[in-house]
């Protein structure tokens, strides 16, 4: 039964997903024939098919990388068995999404399969021209992109930007889907994509475990509970994901009723059994694998024959799960009583999706919320993660300040509020609150988390890697001793990122992308907390830097480049000119400052609302300068009580030899 595991497995997977999308298509009309332009049977369900294979081609691709990077040796054999695996996802998914963009054309238009040049032409129209087909043939050249380079890298490093590839290949298919259209669209794609990229985690992992159990041998078990903590970390994900993707779409409890919401009940109840798989892989095989040491091995052991069989019914229930998701994606969703009879969008929802909020209040900043489910997942596992390796270093007896466990906390608390808070809510609509959190992001966030030492923790609490993988430890070291991060972190360079990223902003496209786009959102959050992160590291952090400079210079750097930041926000509130024009001066808002005030307004709180992180930094700087003089002048008096005063005595005698060399030549 053993060596039919590789085989019984995937076979499993392929069939209950298959069987589970048939069931869901006929059960919801997802294949059923359309009332205009048809495009036939073959089309209608193939699909949904294509899609399947997607999906699972995916899952291949981004388990098998993600366990390449943070769980396999490149010493061991399995290493390039793994890359082998998710070449061939890569292969799959790749050739999936050409069909599916294929069908897709088909089905969007009604048209005939032919083979003369009008339907080449209009089908190259679709795949260039139209935002549908552009996704899917984006989708397809990054997969082919993946396929050559899991064959071509072996390099353990490189494999990350691989991995990272290869998620960014799920974009596009997060943009439409469920999302299309819905009322809330960028929450809709954050939660999509989310769940996408977390199943293909899990179930992508399980499948290469499972092809490559031969090859593991006796390393089985320790490959298993790294998996295992990837699992978990995915499945949360996925929960959270899929309960925010579900009230989206469902709109109304008694949604759940119609055939959009059986055939969701059917995937969540899948989704249930395999988190009770999970807890059972976990807290029994696992750890029973784990105590019987090496007669755990993948060839002997009662034991692991029973793991084996319960692998392969998890497999099963994640192709049930698959399969429904699929079969979900194509059920029209249910339509809430009287949403039909709106027939018009305000121009606030046609520029971002989301309706105009009424008039900004102070406690408005408080009570009006928009959850951004990255950040807050990131907050969430970025203070959990802090929290345990506090609570692992206080078991094994070792000492971390109360203080920077405070301060990083409220960080994390005070970037998920500015992600996903009123500020975030306003800031799509008034230049000065967008101000207001670019300011938070770059100064006040970043001077909470740095004194946290997080890096620090992280080599004091994660156990390090003695196989030749690596884990988030060796990960972590890589990234900081590289030699991008020096330059990055040289304080000089990080107070040209910190200042001059200002003018690039918002005198250049990135304003507008950053703005109009929900990528682009995102990468300007994240852009502004890292490069304020690294000023800020530059002036008071903690954690190992190649170079710091002494303190006086840094007080020298902290003024000059504030100095540059005022100039920037005098520039802006002294302005006549109205930035991104078509979206600020287009929302359609009636209350409040004109577009042009509300932009002086911003000029003027990057202008003032620095200070407040300015003084506490320069204070900071200050105190750490004292300590500093403090330990060295303790440092120099337990020196000279070792040596009983040499170097005075030292210094007394020299002085006492030139003073006899004066004397003598009078």
């Amino acid at each position: 039964m053993l060596r039919l595991t590789r085989v019984l497995g995937p076979a499993a997977l392929l069939l209950f997903a298959i069987a589970a999308l048939v069931a869901g298509l006929t059960f919801g009309g997802g294949a059923a024939p359309q009332l205009l332009q048809d495009p036939g049977a073959v089309v209608r369900w193939g699909l949904p098919v294509s899609k399947l294979f997607v999906n699972l081609g995916a899952a291949a691709m981004i388990g098998a990388l993600i366990l390449s990077c943070f769980a396999l040796s490149p010493k061991q054999p399995e290493f390039n068995a793994a890359l082998d695996v998710a070449a061939a996802g890569a292969a799959v998914f790749t050739v999936a999404a050409a069909f599916t963009g294929f069908f897709t054309y088909l089905s969007v238009t009604g048209a005939t399969l032919s083979l003369d040049a009008q339907f080449g032409a209009s089908l190259s129209q679709f795949l260039t021209q139209i935002e549908l087909g552009q996704a899917w043939l984006i989708t397809t050249l990054v997969g082919a992109a993946v396929t050559v380079l899991c064959f071509a890298v072996r390099n353990h490093t490189l494999l990350v930007f691989v991995t990272v590839l290869a998620v960014a290949a799920l974009i596009p298919m997060a943009q439409q889907g469920h999302a299309a259209g819905t009322a809330g669209h960028n929450a809709a794609v954050t939660s999509l994509g989310l769940h996408i990229a977390a199943a293909a985690a899990w179930l992508g992992g399980l499948i290469t475990v499972v092809l490559l159990r031969d090859k593991l041998d006796r390393r089985l078990t320790t490959v298993l509970a790294r998996y295992s903590t990837v699992a978990l970390i995915a499945f949360l994900v996925l929960t959270i994901s899929g309960v925010a993707t579900s009230i989206l779409q469902l709109g109304s409890f008694e949604n759940l009723l119609s055939d959009y919401g059986v055939i969701l009940l059917a995937k969540v109840a899948a989704l249930i059994v395999l988190g009770f798989f999970g807890v059972i892989q976990r807290t029994f095989f696992i750890e029973r694998m784990q105590r019987a040491g090496a007669a755990a091995s993948a060839t002997a052991a009662n034991g692991v024959r029973w793991f084996w069989g319960f692998v392969v019914a998890e497999l099963a229930f994640m192709g049930i799960a698959s399969g429904l998701a699929v079969a979900l994606a194509r059920t029209p969703k249910p339509v809430t009583p009287g949403a039909e009879l709106t027939t018009t969008r305000t121009p606030a929802e046609l520029l971002s999706g989301e309706m105009l909020p009424p008039e900004l209040t102070f406690s408005r900043y408080f009570t009006e919320w928009n959850i951004d489910l990255i950040w807050l997942l990131a907050c969430a596992f970025g203070i959990f993660f802090y929290l345990a390796g506090v609570w692992r270093l206080t078991k094994r007896g070792d000492s971390w300040p109360i203080y920077r466990t405070v301060l990083w906390i409220a960080g994390m608390i005070a970037l998920f509020y500015v992600s996903s808070g009123g500020v975030a809510v306003y800031g799509k609509f008034l230049f000065s609150t967008h101000m207001l959190a670019h300011m938070a992001l770059t100064m006040a966030i970043p001077v909470l988390l740095v004194p946290g030492a997080p890096v620090t923790l992280a080599m004091r609490a994660i156990r390090p890697r003695k196989d030749g993988s690596r884990g988030p430890r060796e990960w972590i070291l890589l990234a900081v001793h590289s030699r991008f991060a020096s330059i990055i972190a040289n304080p000089i360079v990080a107070a040209v990122l910190f200042a001059g990223s200002l003018w690039v902003f918002y005198f250049s496209p990135l304003f507008s992308w950053a703005t109009t786009d929900h990528i682009g959102h995102q990468w300007m959050t994240v852009h502004f907390l890292i490069t304020g992160y690294l000023f800020v590291q530059s002036l008071i952090g903690i954690d190992p830097v190649p170079y710091r400079l002494p303190y006086p210079f840094r007080l020298l750097l902290l003024l000059g480049t504030m100095a540059f930041h005022a100039f920037f926000g005098l520039a802006i509130m002294t302005g006549t000119g109205l930035l991104l024009a078509d979206w600020y001066g287009a929302t359609g808002r009636s209350w409040g400052l004109d577009a042009l005030a509300d932009q002086q307004m911003g000029g003027g709180i990057a202008w003032s609302v620095g200070e407040i992180p300015t003084l506490a930094l320069a204070i900071t700087v200050a105190i750490q300068w004292s300590r500093s003089d403090a330990k060295e002048t303790k440092r120099s008096d337990r020196n000279a009580d070792r040596t009983h005063e040499a170097e005075l005595n030292a210094y007394n005698e020299n002085l006492a030899r030139i003073a006899e060399r004066d004397n003598a030549g009078r």
